[in-house]
């Protein structure tokens, strides 16, 4: 593990070279600066895990060169240092930034423990920045797979709410569809993602329990409160909460929901006091809200508040032309996990994939490619991986490998055989010999076909479209 490196900014000489042998001993690496000028250029030059700075130096003042760096250096704890100690100093000093403000002549063992708990305060913000940048990067819009209109004008309509901002969003769709996903998209591709993302599943508490882990209760609001506890909505300050499953929260609750929806304040449970934040809220369901309006199971009031920006997650049997996109995606993570070296799905298989309905929309083609690559051998999902129930549709036979599926109404095989002999003649322009080979034919079939379309005893009575003058070459 590299060296923690301090910068000394430190106009007397005596002290700044007692402080950095004593800190070098301790195994940190130390530069020293005796005034701003030169502490700017150490600055401007490498990156320091803290900062020890002197509160009067000879071409500057500490509290100015600490607001130049709290700007520039954001996640640098500053320990000012002072022979000059007064209450104001201090106060400006910890205004701008400063983590602790110590009087000297210092104790070296009191500066050595102050030194300790700023450097962890620095890895501790340096590991929160890198955990929001994988959040960031996990979350982004490029995770939003689909080349399906519909997707294409969700993505579209994400990008504008991330530009301009929307205090409530609404998201429906089946289960399985990817709403918690595009709530993350929202709140860590905007200005807030530097802030909590906080998110409740709305059907796994009972009514009492759900109001206290959204809004908090005080001390003794509750037999067992027995301290005071803030909810997510005050936790996730300035930041997003996803209200999952909206539609299974209870009647009395929603009138609660409403009034922090429209005034952003709220009383903890057993509270008098009126709590204001600045929180964005994100409401997802799986049910028709409002047909649940109409029934009298949702409040039509806290219905619309909520809908102030809709989004509806297309189902994934209403784009089977995005399943070989996620397929291949979900190819590529699990090769990663797996440590596997899969191509993709095979051709069959994929058809496979693509006939099947999937009631458990994106979620359920991902645990079946998990499973495929389990229980799979070979460098390409097969129809054997696959699970009995995909390969045989959910109705107990074998998936249909036939071009065309047969209307539960059936058929006219004349009329069939009729139109496709004028597509055949019309796109090859009366081109008899063309024309039975993209029928796969002979010549000597297409001109029967051909003459007995144009017959009385058929063409007359039974064909639908004039068949096209036809030539044999």
């Amino acid at each position: 593990m590299a060296e923690e490196k301090i910068l000394v900014i430190e106009d007397d000489d005596l002290i700044g070279e007692s402080l950095s042998e004593r800190l070098r001993r301790e195994g940190y690496e130390v530069v020293i600066a005796g005034d701003g000028a030169s502490g700017r250029r150490e600055m401007a030059g490498q990156e320091f895990d803290l900062l020890l700075l002197d509160h009067r130096l000879p071409d500057t003042t500490g509290l100015e060169l600490l607001g130049e760096f709290a700007t520039e250096h954001p996640d640098m704890p500053v320990i000012m240092m002072t022979a000059y100690s007064t209450v104001e100093g201090a106060v400006a000093a910890m205004k701008k930034g400063a983590f602790l403000y110590l009087d000297k002549p210092f104790n070296m063992d009191e500066m050595l423990l102050a030194v300790r708990n700023a450097l962890e305060t620095t890895r501790l913000r340096r590991e929160v920045r890198l955990l929001r940048r994988g959040q960031i990067e996990r979350f982004g819009f490029d995770r939003i797979l689909g080349q399906d209109p519909r997707m294409m004008e969700i993505l579209a309509l994400v990008q504008k709410i991330v530009a301009h901002g929307a205090s409530t969003i609404l998201i429906e769709g089946e289960s399985g569809t990817g709403k918690d996903l595009l709530a993350k998209t929202i709140h860590y591709s905007g200005p807030r993602a530097d802030s909590p993302f906080m998110n409740i599943t709305c059907s796994a508490l009972p009514s009492e329990l759900l109001e206290s882990e959204l809004f908090g209760h005080e001390r003794g609001a509750f037999t067992d409160a027995r301290t005071q506890k803030k909810g997510l909505f005050e936790v996730a300050r300035g930041g997003t909460v996803l209200l999952d499953e909206i539609g299974d929260m209870p009647m009395p609750l929603q009138a609660k929901l409403l009034r922090f929806l429209e005034e952003r304040a709220f009383k903890r449970v057993g509270g008098t006091v009126d709590i204001r934040v600045d929180v964005h809220v994100v409401a997802a369901t799986n049910r028709n809200l409002e047909e649940m309006v109409r029934a009298g199971t949702f409040r039509n009031d806290l219905y619309y508040r909520l809908k102030v920006i809709p989004i509806r997650m297309p189902a994934l049997r209403e784009r089977k032309g995005d399943i070989p996109l996620l397929v291949q995606h979900f190819v590529d993570a699990f090769n990663r996990e797996f440590k596997r070296r899969y191509r993709g799905a095979g051709a069959v298989a994929l058809k496979i994939l693509q006939d099947y309905p999937w009631p458990g929309n994106i979620r359920e083609l991902k645990n079946v490619i998990e499973r495929a690559f389990i229980l799979g051998n070979g460098d390409e999902i097969r129809p054997e991986d696959l699970p009995a129930e995909i390969r045989e549709q959910g109705n107990g036979s074998p998936a249909p490998r036939s071009l065309y599926v047969l209307p539960p109404e059936g058929i006219d095989m004349e009329a069939v055989e009729t139109d496709l002999v004028r597509q055949a003649l019309e796109r090859t322009h009366g081109n008899q010999t063309q024309a039975a080979r993209l029928l796969r034919m002979t010549r000597d079939q297409i001109k029967y076909r051909v003459k007995k379309l144009n017959g009385h005893e058929w063409g007359k009575s039974r064909a639908t479209a004039t068949i096209p003058a036809a030539t044999e070459s």
